[in-house]
């Protein structure tokens, strides 16, 4: 019978060592998962996103033109 693989990898906000099988994987607890979600909710992290600056003066010309 095959044994269920557990990656062990590190809470992204405090370092200690976490299980994929644990109950709060990626993170080691409720607090740093707490502590995560207050980083998003407060804008801390952010998803960078492409922008077209060839779109956007397409846009904005076609705005000025009467």
């Amino acid at each position: 019978m095959p044994r269920k693989r557990s990656v062990k990898l590190r809470c992204p906000i405090c370092k200690k060592p976490t299980r994929t099988a644990d109950a709060d994987f990626p993170f080691c607890s409720d607090r740093c998962r707490l502590i995560d979600l207050g980083k998003w909710a407060s804008g801390e992290y952010v998803i960078p996103s492409t922008v077209n600056d060839a779109d956007e003066a397409i846009a904005d010309r076609d705005e000025e033109e009467p």
